[in-house]
């Protein structure tokens, strides 16, 4: 059995500008709105959470957005990341199919997530804030920005969804170890928290609701900001260095894409792997099928709504339009903690409408079936959000066996599985489960859309 094949960038080849593919979009983005008034925001509407240079980044058109130094730097510390040619995996698949995966799990924090959270601590601090305020489904991002915040010398305090708060209990370990502050959510602590508590003292938690007490402690203060790991064009946007990457290293190859997977849950390591290569595609590249992936129990992609809703629950954020199950819904306690998410990013959701991307669901246990064949494969056991790419990439590479098509195929392992450990005892011991959400709750959340003329 062959090994696996890796390729490696010279660090001189790591990117020096960020890819906004807003300047190649056949149909610009629906404006995001003010939640009181209903007319597109301004900065001034985004300045008591976010520093000006990221609102810049959010509302860019510019095709290009150099990477300051200072996080150019840090980014050295793992990136450019590897590139691996997954031949073990074709082989016990005996599919004729190439098999190529961008590996994110050699950051310190063990994902893709501090590509954006060096970014957002390094702006942060350049504008003079003290303190980052953040939520965390399965605990990445969480640790990302908790990373990030001591590099820059910001404090860093993290809602993690309790579900994950109590089976995670290393990552939380993580954000202390770097000096965050990791509170389960709901909590006590702010308004929307005790709301959610008095209702259901023992509630689950969602990423809604964590945005929501996150949002909620940023906004009281003038030196605290609000730092979000995935959704956001700014955050997509930092992601762009891996599909840059992926690009030149697939050169070395000799090779490109005929299939990009990658898992979605809010849309950030998606939309980093896929969007300088879907660019490509439309100022005139090649064209590829593009996959996106995610959980049967929060099928945002697959069974949303397309339509303008909050990003949390408590309502204090603008409304965006976004592939939604509603701002209310709260998905099961599945192990993939980081895709419980109630929407998809705009900017997925938009090129999911223009035609421009897949999407297809898988349910728990299958998505665990696959990321312990990859492992007994290729010796990386992924994340349990990273299983869902895994899995996707396996069944595009045995419809290449039925058809007898040597088609490319590339996706992104966003994160490594070493602090997921329970996730794979409950597998082995049976415990894992499919979880169903509630087709009565996601009605009600659908029902409860806010009714938004589409602007002019």
């Amino acid at each position: 059995m062959s090994d696996s094949i890796k390729y490696v960038l010279d660090e001189s080849r790591l990117p020096r500008f960020w890819y906004n593919i807003c300047a190649d979009l056949p149909q610009a983005l629906p404006p995001v709105l003010h939640p009181g008034t209903h007319k597109p925001v301004g900065p001034d509407d985004l300045a008591p959470l976010f520093p000006m240079a990221l609102i810049a980044q959010e509302v860019s058109a510019e095709r290009e957005i150099e990477i300051p130094g200072p996080v150019r730097d840090v980014y050295r510390q793992w990136r450019p990341t590897p590139l691996y040619r997954a031949r073990r995996l074709e082989a016990a698949l005996q599919t004729p199919a190439r098999i190529y995966y961008k590996y994110e799990g050699v950051s310190p924090a063990g994902s893709h997530k501090p590509n954006t959270a060096v970014a957002q601590a390094f702006y942060n601090k350049e504008a003079g804030v003290k303190k980052l305020v953040t939520e965390t489904g399965a605990g990445q991002w969480g640790s990302s920005l908790a990373f990030a915040g001591a590099l820059f010398g910001i404090e860093v305090q993290v809602f993690m969804v309790r579900v994950s708060y109590d089976q995670k209990p290393y990552r939380r370990a993580l954000m202390e170890t770097y000096g965050a502050r990791c509170i389960a959510s709901p909590s006590t602590e702010t308004r929307s928290g005790r709301a959610i508590l008095e209702r259901n003292p023992k509630h689950t938690g969602s990423l809604g609701i964590a945005i929501s007490e996150a949002v909620e402690v940023a906004a009281q203060r003038d030196d605290t900001k609000y730092a979000l790991g995935s959704v956001l064009n700014h955050v997509l946007l930092h992601q762009t260095v891996i599909g840059q990457e992926a690009i030149a290293q697939l050169e070395m190859a000799g090779d490109f894409p005929d299939v990009i997977v990658g898992c979605t849950g809010g849309g950030s390591n998606f939309a980093g792997i896929v969007l300088p290569f879907l660019g490509a595609q439309l100022r005139g590249g090649r064209k590829m099928r593009i996959v996106a992936v995610e959980p049967a129990a929060c099928p945002s992609l697959t069974r949303g709504r397309y339509a303008y809703d909050f990003g949390d629950t408590a309502h204090l954020t603008p409304l965006t339009k976004m592939h939604t199950l509603g701002s209310t819904f709260t998905p099961p306690g599945f192990h993939a903690g980081g895709l419980r998410y109630h929407g998809m990013a705009p900017l997925v959701s938009h090129l999911k409408t223009l035609g421009l991307i897949e999407a297809v669901a898988y349910p728990q246990v299958a998505v665990f079936d696959a990321g312990v064949q990859f492992a007994r494969a290729e010796g990386i056991v992924p994340a349990p959000e990273a299983n869902h790419a895994v899995k996707g990439a396996i069944d595009e590479a045995i419809r290449c066996r039925e058809d007898g098509v040597a088609r490319t195929i590339l996706f992104n392992l966003c994160g490594h599985g070493h602090f997921d450990m329970q996730a794979y005892i409950d597998y082995f011991a049976g415990r894992l489960t499919d979880h169903s959400y509630s087709e009565e709750e996601l009605a009600m959340a659908l029902a409860g859309l806010p009714a938004v003329a589409e602007p002019a």
